[in-house]
């Protein structure tokens, strides 16, 4: 059992730093602080720190980044001066939730939001190479405006690898997937989800939505390990 418990604390702590999947900044990389943008190239791929992920976006000149990001507005108004305003905490939620996003441009200032940027930093592990950067720049312009929103098949970093590359990946989305394979397939959380029902069961009842789950979820477990 204090196996089991170890197993599980060890992936929840791994998928509550996801970020740290990604590559981890030295100093010999190409960092730039948000306001030093005389560095940036157009077509170059940003990327930016974020609590649980990496946010990506391509750098088109003259301080403007394109990026996606989740939003709802756009969906409850056609006023573009609440739409360009920056996208809250609320409004990026709502917009996963809802799977609505945006590609949108937006100043290099508000893209970090008070992160230094790293550049092109994917250059060097992805299998294809890029495109030339004016190519890079022209496809994230045409692909401006409302789009729908996926956290695993269509994010930020979709898109930039889209545009940069000419195949849409996400890293972040392929590290996410392994974690949860490993959890799945390891059979200590079919031990872990039953006792986990089993004291439900006790201090909740004995209810559908409880017993349901608590039969179901290991039994799903079991099957897919």
């Amino acid at each position: 059992m204090l196996d089991s418990l170890t197993f599980l604390f060890e992936k929840l702590f791994l998928l509550s730093n996801l970020n740290l999947f990604h590559f981890i900044w030295s100093d010999d990389e190409k960092c730039a602080s948000c306001c030093q943008t005389s560095s940036f190239q157009r077509g170059d791929l940003l990327e930016v720190p974020r609590t649980l992920f990496i946010h990506f976006g391509i750098y088109l000149g003259d301080n403007k980044v394109a990026h996606l990001i989740p939003d709802f507005l756009p969906v409850l108004t056609n006023d573009k001066c609440q739409i360009m305003k920056v996208v809250s905490n609320k409004r990026l939620l709502l917009g996963v939730l809802t799977k609505n996003a945006s590609i949108r441009v937006d100043t290099v200032e508000d893209f970090a939001y008070g992160s230094n940027i790293l550049v092109n930093s994917m250059d060097r592990t992805f299998k294809k190479q890029p495109l030339p950067n004016e190519n890079v720049a022209k496809r994230a312009e045409n692909l401006i405006g409302a789009i729908p929103y996926s956290l695993l098949w269509n994010n930020c970093e979709h898109f930039v690898t889209y545009c940069r590359y000419g195949s849409a990946v996400s890293l972040q989305t392929d590290k996410f997937c392994e974690c949860l394979k490993s959890v799945v397939r390891d059979q200590r959380s079919v031990l872990i989800t039953a006792v986990l029902g089993l004291i439900s069961i006790i201090y909740l009842g004995m209810a559908p939505s409880t017993t349901l789950p608590t039969l179901l979820i290991p039994f799903i477990l079991w099957m897919a390990g």
